[in-house]
């Protein structure tokens, strides 16, 4: 089949974990959640959320708008795997590129889910990477794989020197922010477009430098032709070489549950407007009301709108609410 939209990248099980008894220091500069070791830790609730992952939640993001999708993926030959596979399946998206591993496990993560804020305990199982016939589509989505995944890199990046046409969007995850710039400079050169939070921007480019813009052009000179940061409660902001936009969140219409896939869900929502043959400030418009919706709800799957229900959102969307060049 031919797809408009494929993503690549490692899935996972999510195991949430509400807490109750925990506390927030913040003394040495970190902010830390904090336990007391070796005690019983009572917990509110527990949700299991299959079949997410920064690939995983972009291409449902992008099949839920209309967008005709598939995921490269792996998973392992277990329960936890089959339940992947059958949730991605029902979301709509080609799942003839997903890997069952024999004698591996599908990955599953532990998220501790503390005052709308958490922090996940990630384990990559080590696959054998490999890219199989995915055709020609229109867009490809690249982010989280595993640590022993570098030379795959090297693998996608022979598929586009091959088929200059088709558009890269990488959105790099933990390990592939480890592997260094210089590691995957020809993914980064091959990106049409490019996505991270400002920290991510910090750590990947090794500076400390605070001024927005000066990271834009710093992440653009690694070769993305559209570099994208987002900053939280300040918004999202693009540079394409020529024009600054900055973009504000959309309104909550309550405080935020859970903001994991809060960054997955503005990324996919982005390329999926220009997927759709949008512009720069159209797509900037989209991206926000997805992140909006995913942080009312547990998990990063549950909150992602159809198109419908995005534009019915930016219908009613304030009047500022609106790209401004800086």
């Amino acid at each position: 089949m031919n797809y408009d939209f494929i993503a690549i990248g490692d899935t996972v099980t999510d195991a949430f974990i509400e807490l109750e008894d925990a506390e927030v220091e913040g003394n040495d500069g970190l902010t830390k959640i904090c336990m007391r070791f070796g005690d019983k830790i009572p917990y509110k609730d527990v949700h299991i959320v299959p079949g997410v992952g920064n690939s995983a939640n972009a291409a449902v993001s992008a099949s839920r708008l209309g967008i005709k999708s598939a995921l490269v993926t792996n998973i392992g030959d277990d329960y936890f795997g089959e339940e992947c596979r059958d949730v991605l399946k029902k979301e709509g998206l080609g799942t003839e590129f997903i890997k069952v591993n024999e004698d591996k496990k599908t990955n599953y993560h532990y998220v501790l889910l503390f005052r709308s804020e958490r922090t996940i305990l990630i384990k990559h199982e080590k696959y054998d990477y490999n890219l199989p016939d995915i055709g020609k589509p229109k867009w490809v989505y690249l982010s989280s794989l595993g640590s022993n995944s570098l030379p795959f890199h090297s693998v996608i990046e022979k598929y586009f020197d091959k088929n200059p046409d088709v558009k890269l969007a990488f959105q790099p995850g933990t390990y592939q922010m480890k592997f260094g710039k210089d590691a995957l400079k020809g993914i980064y050169k091959r990106a049409d477009l490019f996505f991270c939070n400002k920290d991510e921007a910090q750590r990947i480019l090794e500076i400390k430098e605070e001024n927005i813009k000066k990271l834009l052009i710093a992440i653009f000179g690694l070769g993305p032709k559209i570099a994208v940061i987002t900053d939280g409660k300040n918004g999202a902001f693009v540079y394409d070489g020529k024009e600054f936009w900055q973009m504000p969140i959309y309104p909550d219409p309550k405080p935020p549950i859970d903001r994991t896939g809060a960054g997955d869900s503005f990324s996919s929502t982005f390329t999926s407007a220009l997927a759709l043959g949008m512009d720069i400030p159209e797509a900037l418009r989209w991206g926000p009301i997805n992140s909006m919706s995913v942080v009312q709800q547990i998990g990063a799957r549950a909150g992602l709108l159809s198109r419908k229900e995005l534009e019915e959102n930016l219908a009613k969307a304030p009047e500022d609410y609106k790209p401004e060049l800086i």
